[in-house]
């Protein structure tokens, strides 16, 4: 359900209510909310989140992200804050990684097109990130767990642009409650459309402020989200871990907590 309208100063916001799930059923309402940075929300944007019994939200962005846009949430403390780095989905911080300590513009065009091989693909970034973030992913998932036995139970999760850390916490989260592929593909793809309103292009603005050439390459992993790039995600997923659940344990979830996960999602 798309939530950009209700929670104002944002660009890719949306609850994950209302997909099917194998068996029957759908996802549970309340429970899974996902978006890019709330450093903008208005006042009105402020009281949605409120309003929408959000009691968490999960910040996947670096220390350096957070640092430069702070998520702007209610003053009451009613909304628990809670930071979860994940590196490497910050294009602008990877492009900085790439360059030397000089910086771009004293490259010569062979050495920044010789830079922009180094820049990989969606499909080779996400599987780095999932390599790396087990941990921080279960911990994403106990925390919905733990949230639904509250009285605000609905947890956002973010990024910077609600695309990449975002799309894959979200995978993660519908594969294990049994919602088929397609309609987790169908969500993850929302995005590109949702960030074309715009924002798409404050996103190539960090890209392009660093000197850097704005390539079909770099304009993918900043704006764009194939199916072929979640596809790849889940692809690894179960072919290195059996599926979503098996994913979550090597990051230390438990059998019992998966099992209430589903559970919960499935509004069971």
């Amino acid at each position: 359900m798309e939530l950009t309208s209700l929670l104002q100063g944002t660009h890719n916001a949306r609850e994950l209510t209302g997909l099917p799930v194998s068996g029957g059923g759908t996802i549970a309402s309340g429970l899974l909310f996902r978006a890019d940075a709330l450093a903008g929300l208005t006042d009105d944007g402020l009281q949605a989140l409120t309003d929408l019994g959000i009691g968490t939200v999960i910040d996947l962005r670096t220390d350096a992200e957070r640092s430069r846009a702070a998520d702007r949430l209610p003053a009451d403390g009613s909304v628990t804050l809670l930071p979860l780095p994940m590196q490497g989905g910050a294009m602008d911080e990877m492009v900085k990684h790439l360059l030397p300590a000089a910086g771009s513009k004293s490259l010569s065009v062979t050495q920044v097109a010789q830079l922009l091989k180094q820049v990989p693909t969606l499909e080779e970034l996400y599987i780095a990130i999932l390599t790396d973030s087990a941990a921080q992913f279960a911990t994403v998932a106990r925390t919905v767990l733990d949230a639904a036995r509250t009285p605000r139970p609905g947890v956002l999760f973010h990024c910077t642009a609600g695309k990449d850390r975002t799309g894959l916490a979200a995978a993660i989260l519908l594969s294990v409650a049994g919602v088929p592929r397609e309609a987790i593909v169908g969500d993850y793809t929302e995005t590109e459309k949702n960030l074309a309103l715009g924002f798409a292009e404050a996103l190539t603005g960090l890209i392009t402020s660093l000197g850097v050439p704005l390539t079909p390459g770099l304009k993918t992993l900043a704006t764009e989200s194939p199916a072929s790039a979640i596809e790849a995600a889940l692809d690894w997923i179960d072919a290195t871990h059996g599926d979503a659940a098996g994913y979550l344990r090597s990051g230390g979830l438990t059998d019992d907590e998966v099992a209430d996960l589903r559970r919960v999602l499935r509004g069971e």
